[in-house]
């Protein structure tokens, strides 16, 4: 299922609210100005002669303007003007000053041309103004009475239009804020799910690496003791079966948090269950010496890659140390988490169409050719490909660090894991 987000219904809300055709609304706003202006003509106050078809006709005329001022909002507000000067200039009835103009004033703000209006307005009131006092009407009525009313109502549509427009800007900038968050939202989501995917990849490579790698060995074992130890045999077989068990239940595990995307973060690996990698080691022959001190309880994270840096460890001196003894120590010193696995050579030479100590973690579980006794191994490439690379992708990912080299008495991994929950 595809995330979603709150952004994504803002987004779905706002263009229903953009449903009605803008077409539509200037038509209305276009009729609501000829039926005003009509209105005002019928009253038939002042002028040197009544209405006639003319005079209605120009209502028309000053409303159908409206359908095109969207593209020349200031073509519209010119030519409205220009004919309320006509039209007076003609000598029909008193329609006032804002009314006939307000219109168009509203549509210049609301595109933005608050110059445009705000000139134009001017040079109504100057005009009229001027003309009335020539024509030698009362100052005080045309100045302190008239006057104010005309800049309040043309000053309200010059408001109106910014102010809608002011708010189509706001609303504009609020869906791209609110397109580019749902990306980022998609973005975040899927690298959660593509991180996710990797941890359980890896977890998988590991545990069912270790497996195979212990099933192999002891599969050589169970075949070379076949007819010469039944002891020996029925033990490789045992261990081969309840490893194989434990891998199966690692897997179910997995895959069921696969299928339940609402279970809490996984746990599925633990360093209290280190005795299941020790075990293998201990019955290829090693001596096994396992110390954990930890005060704390680790975070899930950083407790499953101490885990599995063990295994991987561990699964490769089974496969290609010829050590005697293995060292595993989990230690915590403050806010870190300090994981090392030693393994101690024995100082004898290898044994005839072996490989000399290689080390842990050198190499990836596979299916090789076997040598002459039966030992499975893997070419020197693949030994080295991704063992130590993977542990260290490992440790890294949580911002720790890992080193990996051979030392005077063997081979030691280190790992250390801030203890923190990764970002």
């Amino acid at each position: 299922m595809a995330p979603t987000s709150p952004y994504a219904d803002f987004v779905a809300g706002q263009s229903t609210q953009r449903r009605v055709r803008p077409w539509v609304t200037d038509a209305l706003l276009g009729a609501g100005v000829a039926g005003t202006v009509s209105i005002v003509i019928t009253a038939n106050e002042g002028g040197r002669h009544g209405p006639d078809q003319l005079a209605y006709l120009w209502a028309v005329g000053l409303g159908a303007l409206m359908l095109v001022r969207r593209r020349y909002p200031v073509l519209v507000l010119a030519v409205s003007v220009l004919g309320l000067f006509a039209y007076y200039a003609a000598g029909y009835p008193a329609i006032g000053l804002a009314v006939p103009v307000a219109a168009a004033l509203f549509s210049a703000a609301e595109h933005g041309r608050i110059a445009a209006s705000i000139v134009a307005a001017v040079l109504v009131v100057v005009v009229s103004v001027v003309f009335r006092l020539a024509e030698g009407q009362d100052f005080s009525f045309v100045v302190g009475y008239e006057l104010a009313g005309h800049v309040l109502l043309m000053g309200a549509a010059i408001a109106l239009g910014d102010s809608l427009r002011s708010r189509r800007a706001a609303q504009a900038d609020a869906r791209r804020i609110a397109e580019l968050t749902e990306a980022r939202y998609r973005q975040e989501a899927q690298a959660r799910l593509r991180d996710e995917r990797m941890a359980i990849a890896r977890d998988l490579h590991d545990s069912l690496g270790h497996t195979t790698s212990v099933i192999a060995l002891h599969a050589d074992v169970a075949r070379e003791a076949l007819g010469r130890d039944e002891t020996a045999a029925r033990s490789a077989l045992e261990l081969i079966r309840s490893t194989a068990r434990r891998s199966m239940d690692d897997l179910r595990r997995t895959v069921a948090l696969l299928r339940s995307p609402g279970d809490p973060p996984r746990t599925v690996v633990s360093l209290a269950n280190l005795d299941a990698v020790t075990r293998a080691a201990s019955a290829a022959g090693f001596d096994v010496d396992v110390r954990v001190v930890v005060d704390t309880p680790l975070p899930a994270p950083v407790e499953a890659a101490a885990f599995r840096i063990v295994q991987e460890a561990v699964t490769n001196v089974v496969r290609h140390s010829a050590g005697s003894r293995v060292q595993i120590r989990a230690e915590q010193h403050g806010d870190q988490l300090t994981v090392t696995v030693t393994v101690t050579d024995t100082g004898s030479d290898p044994a005839p169409g072996t490989e000399p100590t290689r080390g842990a973690g050198s190499a990836e579980p596979s299916t090789y050719p076997e040598t002459a006794n039966g030992r499975v191994e893997p070419p020197a490439t693949a030994r080295s490909a991704h063992g130590i690379a993977g542990m260290r992708e490992r440790a890294e990912s949580l911002g720790g660090t890992l080193a990996a080299g051979h030392r005077q008495t063997g081979f030691e991994v280190r790992a250390v894991l801030p203890l923190r929950e990764p970002t």
